[in-house]
Parts: structure tokens; sequence; C-alpha cells
């Protein structure tokens, strides 16, 4: 009885996840009332969420830059603050060309598409 009342959050969290592993695919496949599956409805709001945060990083990072700048005036640059900056930004850019290869699919090229456009 101990063991039951130290572990029952530890156990109802075990309960509820092999209760969600066993429900099965088809609880996703419900339609909402305009016809859309709760998946692709996640999905396009997921994707709206990207491109918003997407562009507010470029404009802070737009910040950086010009810091970046004004360090260089008074050569006071820390080029792994430059290397860094330059990276993430590279990584952001193609974030819907990688997740178009990882995936093997272009579906998301509607709402993830990359900063360098198509090759």
């Amino acid at each position: 009885m101990r063991f039951l009342k130290e572990n029952v959050w530890t156990l109802a969290t075990l309960f509820l996840a092999i209760f969600l592993g066993m429900t099965g695919s088809a609880w996703a496949q419900g339609t909402s009332p305009t016809g859309s599956t709760i998946v692709q409805t996640a999905t396009t709001k997921v994707g709206s969420v990207f491109k918003s945060v997407k562009t507010i990083i470029f404009v802070i990072a737009g910040f950086g830059l010009v810091g970046l700048a004004w360090a260089a005036i008074f050569k006071k640059v820390d080029f792994k603050w430059l290397a860094a900056l330059a990276t993430g930004l590279a990584i952001l850019a193609a974030a819907g060309a990688i997740v178009e290869y990882a995936t093997g699919s272009q579906e998301t090229s509607g709402y993830l598409e990359t900063t360098f456009g198509r090759i």
C-alpha cells in the first residue's frame, strides 16, 4: 500500500501513456465541422506559427547584425558570435528543405518554404 501512495502519479502517467498508445491511428482521423481532419488542422496551425516565428527571428537577427557591425567599427568583434548567428540563420532559412528531405514528401511546401527558394 505504501508503494501505491508514493508512486500514484507515476502509475497514473504510465496508465495514461499505455492508454494513449493503444488508441490507434483512427482517433486522429476524426473530422472537424469544417471537414478537415485533426491532423490537417494541426499541421496548418503549426505551419503558420512557424512562418510567424521565422519572421520574428529574422528581424531580431537583423538587430544582432547591426550590433556586430557596430562592434566591428570599434574593433571589438567576437567572431564566435558572428559564426553562431550566421549558422543559426542558415539553418532557419533552410528549415523547410530540411523537413521535406527528412520526411520524403513535399506536402509541406505550402507553409515551410525555404528562404533560398526552389532549386
